[in-house]
Formats: C-alpha cells, sequence, structure tokens
C-alpha cells in the first residue's frame, strides 16, 4: 500500500477508534465542580462571544489563572451551542482526535517512524487517564493547550528544515496560544531542546569559519544529496569517537547555540510563569505545605503516575492528599527515580529515543507536580496529558527495537498493539461512563479513595442544591469526622439547619465556623450581636 494511503487509512482508524472510545461522553452533564465557575453559572461565558466578553477574558484572573484563549473557546460553544452539555463535551472530544491525529502526523514528520508514530498515538487517544482531560468540561484547557503545542512542535520542524524569522515568529505564536490556554506549556522551550537531540539530530551541526548552521542531518534533513549525507555522517562520526576536528566546535558550543535560539521562548515562559503565579496567589489558590511534604508527595506522584499508566485502574476524580507519607514510599519512589534516569542517561547514545521520553515524561510534570501546590489533590489524572506522550514515545520505540529480531515480528506485534489498545479502549469506555453527572462521578471516587473530604463536601453540596437534606447531612458530617477544622462543612450544615427551621443547630454550626476564623460567618453573628 502507497505511503500516502497507509497515512489516511491510520488516521482514519485514530479518528473512528477515538471516537467510539469516548462517545458517552455525550450523555454527560455539567458537574458541580468548576463548570459552574467556568460555564453555567458564569455570565461572561454565558454571553457568548462579546467584546466585553472578551476584554474581560485577556484581563482576569477568574478561578486563579489567566487563559484568555480557553475563556473565549468556552464562549464560542456557548455562542454556538447555549448551554446544552453534551454539545459541550463533543467540542472537547473534537480538540482530542484532532490532537490524535495532529500527533501522530507531527511525530512521523519528525522521526519518519510510521508505526511507531502510530502506536504513540493510539495510546495518547484510547488510555483512561486521558479521559478526565476529555470528559470534563471545564477542563477544556487541557485539550486546547495540547493542540497548540503540538502546533508549535510542527511549526518547530518546518523551522528546522528552513531557517528563517517568518517561521520562528510562527513557532512563538503557536507557543503564545498554548501559554494563553493552558500555562501548564511553560517547559515547551526545554522539550524543544529534547527534540534537537532527537530526532532532529541538531547536536550534530555544522560549524563553518562564519556561523553555526540550524540545519539537522540523518532523516531528519530533507532534499540532502547522498554525497552530503555521507560527509555529514563521517563528521559525527569523528565526533563520537572523540576525535573532533578544529572547524567543528566542541558540543558545549552546540548546546549554546541551540539554547540561544530559543531565548525569546524562554522569556515567553518566563513571563507566563509570572503571571501565573501572580493570578494564583491573588486568587488564593496556593497552598502553604511544608516543603517536605510537598517533595515527599511530588516524588511519590512521579511513580504513581507511572503505575497507573501501566496497570490504570481505581482513577478517580480527586486524589486526596494522604495523612501522612510512609518513608518506604519515598524512599522508593527516590530508588525507582533515580535508577530510570541513570539508565536512561547511560544508554542515551544506543537509544536517545528513551532518554528524551523520560525527560518529556519528567519535565512536563514539573509544573504540576506539586512543588508549587495549587488546589486540594495530591495528584490528578488530567495532569497526565501532555507528559504521558514520553512514556509512550520509550515504550513505542523501545518495543520496536527489542524486537527486531523477531522471527514473527510485524504479526506479533500487530496482535499484542491490538490487544493492548482494545483492553485500554474498554478501560476508557467504562471510566467515560462515571461521568454521567455529579452523583454517578462522585460516588465512583469516593468507591476508589479513602478521607476523600473535598469529594464528600462536593457531594453533599449537590445533595443540598436537589434539597436532599438528609443525604447531605450525612456527607458534611462524613466531612467533618475526617477534617474537623474544615469550616465550610460547618457553613453548609448551617444553611441546611436553618433551610429546616432547626435554629439552635444552625447558630451552633455557625459559631464553630467562626471559631474556625471564616470570616462571612463571623459577619453573621456580629450583625446578630452574637458571641463565639
Amino acid at each position: 500500500m502507497p505511503k500516502n494511503n497507509q497515512v489516511l487509512m491510520i488516521s482514519v482508524v485514530l479518528a473512528f477508534a477515538t471516537l467510539a472510545a469516548f462517545w458517552r461522553v455525550g450523555n454527560g452533564d455539567f458537574i458541580i465542580f468548576d463548570d459552574p465557575l467556568y460555564i453555567t453559572q458564569n455570565n461572561h461565558v454565558k454571553n457568548g462571544i462579546t467584546m466585553d466578553g472578551i476584554r474581560w477574558a485577556f484581563t482576569t484572573g477568574h478561578v486563579a489563572n489567566w487563559h484568555p484563549v480557553t475563556w473565549i473557546s468556552h464562549m464560542l460553544d456557548v455562542q454556538l451551542f447555549g448551554l446544552k452539555p453534551q454539545w459541550h463535551h463533543f467540542m472537547n472530544l473534537l480538540f482530542h482526535i484532532a490532537n490524535t491525529l495532529l500527533l501522530f502526523i507531527v511525530l512521523r514528520r519528525l522521526t519518519k517512524a510510521q508505526w511507531e508514530s502510530a502506536f504513540v498515538a493510539a495510546l495518547f487517544a484510547l488510555h483512561p487517564l486521558h479521559v478526565e482531560s476529555v470528559a470534563f468540561v471545564a477542563e477544556r484547557k487541557d485539550v486546547l493547550s495540547m493542540l497548540f503545542l503540538i502546533l508549535t512542535l510542527g511549526a518547530y520542524c518546518t523551522y528546522v528544515e528552513r531557517p528563517g524569522l517568518k517561521r520562528y515568529l510562527v513557532v512563538m505564536l503557536f507557543f503564545g496560544l498554548g501559554l494563553m490556554s493552558k500555562p501548564m506549556l511553560v517547559t515547551l522551550p526545554f522539550v524543544l531542546l529534547l527534540l534537537d537531540y532527537w530526532p532532529l539530530q541538531r547536536f550534530q551541526m555544522i560549524k563553518t569559519h562564519q556561523n553555526i548552521t540550524t540545519t539537522p542531518v540523518g532523516e531528519a534533513q530533507k532534499g540532502t544529496s547522498k554525497k552530503k549525507k555521507k560527509k555529514k555522517q563521517h563528521a559525527a562520526g569523528d565526533e563520537v569517537n572523540g576525535e573532533i576536528p578544529p572547524s567543528y566546535g566542541n558540543r558545549w558550543e552546540l548546546i549554546y547555540s541551540l539554547f540561544w535560539e530559543k531565548i525569546p521562548l524562554f522569556l515567553m515562559t518566563l513571563l507566563s510563569s509570572m503571571v501565573t503565579y501572580l493570578v494564583q496567589e491573588k486568587g488564593g489558590a496556593l497552598r502553604n505545605w511544608p516543603l517536605s511534604e510537598r517533595i515527599a508527595n511530588a516524588l511519590i506522584s512521579y511513580v504513581a503516575y507511572i503505575g497507573k499508566t501501566i496497570w490504570p485502574t481505581d482513577l478517580a476524580f480527586l486524589y486526596p492528599v494522604p495523612l501522612s507519607f510512609p518513608i518506604w514510599q519515598v524512599l522508593g519512589a527516590v530508588v525507582i527515580l533515580t535508577a530510570i534516569t541513570v539508565l536512561v542517561i547511560r544508554m542515551a547514545g544506543k537509544t536517545p529515543y528513551l532518554a528524551v521520553g523520560w525527560l518529556w515524561y519528567v519535565g512536563t510534570l514539573v509544573p504540576v507536580i506539586g512543588l508549587v501546590q495549587v488546589g486540594f489533590q495530591a495528584r490528578a489524572d488530567r495532569y497526565t496529558y501532555l507528559p504521558l506522550v514520553g512514556l509512550f514515545i520509550m515504550a513505542a520505540w523501545g518495543i520496536s527495537e527489542l524486537s527486531k529480531k523477531w522471527r514473527y515480528r510485524k504479526s506479533v506485534l500487530f496482535v499484542a498493539s491490538t490487544v493492548i489498545l482494545v483492553c485500554l479502549s474498554m478501560v476508557t469506555w467504562k471510566q467515560v461512563g462515571y461521568w454521567q453527572n455529579t452523583f454517578t462521578l462522585f460516588d465512583h471516587t469516593l468507591n476508589v479513595t479513602e478521607n476523600n473530604y473535598i469529594i464528600y463536601s462536593g457531594r453533599g453540596t449537590a445533595y443540598k442544591n436537589a434539597e436532599k437534606y438528609s443525604e447531605a447531612l450525612k456527607d458534611f458530617d462524613k466531612v467533618i469526622e475526617i477534617k474537623p477544622d474544615y469550616a465550610e462543612a460547618y457553613i453548609h450544615r448551617w444553611n441546611i439547619y436553618s433551610r429546616l427551621g432547626n435554629g439552635e443547630q444552625a447558630t451552633e454550626n455557625l459559631k464553630t465556623a467562626a471559631r474556625l476564623g471564616h470570616e462571612y460567618a463571623q459577619d453573621l453573628l456580629k450583625k446578630e450581636g452574637i458571641s463565639w
């Protein structure tokens, strides 16, 4: 089959497989967590596309985030579909399908490896850890930022092939749009440096007496005669053997030039990081946890994400911070992470894709690993949407390398890949079903996690809104059992008892909330002249 037909066939299969695995997102409702703040109770978004709305999108720090492109995307959805949740879900799915196809096309262009690229794209498309990014309407920022990240990689590939200011500006444009969708993309300049090493092989650049060219060698270069390729390969071989001709300079000069090339991108990263930190600090999203706990949680989370990638069970909407971090888990995580890092770096000469994939995974998780803690979760499935591409690259190229000498290689790989992808699709299909509404999602989360007072509180709020007060009180009682100093639970109980006409219990809960420092409770009691 001609290569173009193969690419089309693979793209069609990827699109339909993704659509089938995620089809049930269309049955989902908005959930009580973040969706009201982003869409259903946000008047700027509910008005659709307006000049006031666009102005607000670029100037607001609402929900402790600055991501104007994401806000405009939600406004466009409302403009087109109103507040019908199924269409908002399907738009997320459409972005996910587009990301899958673009990832395949761009990775294939970068590496010239068709089937490995297809396998990475299929894992990305069908893995259950990515359900949250697709099924959670308020996480439009995940699928949208990933779209611009892949477009940035494609534009960068074009720039490397034919360097020029206009092509570099396109790279900056897509990167800027990505940062304005979700600032997690701040690590992208480092990803480009990894791609310079492999597969673009820009660390083997030719230095003339005038300048260092930016033309890649090997398969990443197009339109080069065989004679010129042989000369460049010979030069690269001399460098590997440690015999670098004087005209080639040293490796540090090459690295410096590649780094210097990306200074505008690093400046964009710095600016985005500063804005994000200030907005999150002003919005009260930063948690003042002890540094030792944040480091322990980060180390354990790195390994936990790998475990969930290999065996995706008990996936939850929110993973609560554990009451303590056992020393054996922290030390075990240090040993595992150190061993993998040392191994892939030592093997980088023969298997560069392992080092690139591993550093992609580790590096792109840094903004959300918890060293700067935002929110109440220990980790979140949605944080893996970008980083898992690194692990998928390691798996795809690693399996391809290991199986080179197998007798029935193609048949075995086809069957094994099909089984893996079908199994992932089945788990994804099941996981999507939990996103039908707030109750189905929170019920499942409570079944697979422990001491999850945030989700008990969320479900209690949903019960209260549905006027199911006895169920709501049970959930808020559970919240207080787990975390007695959680003032919001007492405020909710005060509100419920007030609705039920039980003034004495309502006042006692309001007093407790005030003693815990809840300003709203303190103000109410002051107006009533009640001390606490």
